[in-house]
């Protein structure tokens, strides 16, 4: 799950960028309205974090312009406003959460889980496919019932497959899910992660459709 993060306070960003890593999200910082902005013009993101006062702008702003472009990313604004006007003020103003400061790094974990799974129009915690579940909260993957160990990446190209159940991920699809902006891109990362993939959960699990991406291969297929 690919999220930007927006908030000038540099230790509080890189706490939620270092504590939502440990809940397997892939992050990217910025701390001001320009940079936000040129980050959602490049996209592939799952959700924002978006701090209300920013040292160029407002927040509300930024999602302001999000929202008249089309751009349904959800979104969960963080304010140390957080008095009910200001709460109405973001709400209506197209985002999809908020979350007064200070908070507690699950709780903005778990909100965005919610947030995202409610963009898929999936109810349940689980993702499934084929005998495999998925559970994003707590990073575990199981096959007919079984713990299948898995590294973070690993998990992150799973979760994306399985996300789009049946659906083909090209590999740069997949990698905007295992890196930022800033952390180098290996350049057989998907191809590792997907071979180790198909040695812990069957050879036939990933199809390649070569020259297109990647996608989960149904069992009578």
């Amino acid at each position: 799950m690919r999220i930007l993060i927006v908030e000038d306070d540099e230790i509080l960003g890189n706490g939620l960028k270092v504590g939502l890593g440990m809940s397997g999200f892939t992050s990217d910082l910025t701390d001001c309205c320009r940079d936000a902005e040129a980050a959602l013009a490049v996209g592939g993101f799952d959700a924002v974090v978006l701090d209300v006062m920013l040292p160029d702008g407002s927040g509300h702003d930024i999602l302001a312009a999000m929202r008249q472009r089309g751009d349904t990313t959800p979104v969960l604004l963080l304010t140390a406003l957080d008095a009910l006007p200001d709460r109405i003020r973001g709400l209506d103003g197209g985002a999809d959460d908020h979350l007064g400061k200070p908070f507690a790094l699950d709780e903005v974990a778990a909100r965005l889980r919610a947030l995202i799974r409610r963009g898929t129009t999936r109810a349940e915690p689980f993702l499934e496919w084929e005998g495999v579940r998925v559970d994003p909260a707590a990073m575990v993957a199981t096959q007919d019932g079984v713990d299948i160990r898995l590294s973070r990446r690993e998990f992150a190209v799973l979760h994306a497959l399985i996300q789009h159940p049946g659906a083909i991920l090209s590999r740069s699809q997949l990698e905007d899910k295992l890196y930022g902006f800033d952390e180098g891109v290996e350049s057989n990362a998907v191809e590792v992660h997907v071979h180790k993939l198909r040695a812990k959960f069957g050879s036939r699990f990933i199809e390649t459709l070569r020259g297109v991406g990647y996608r989960l291969r149904r069992a009578d297929s």
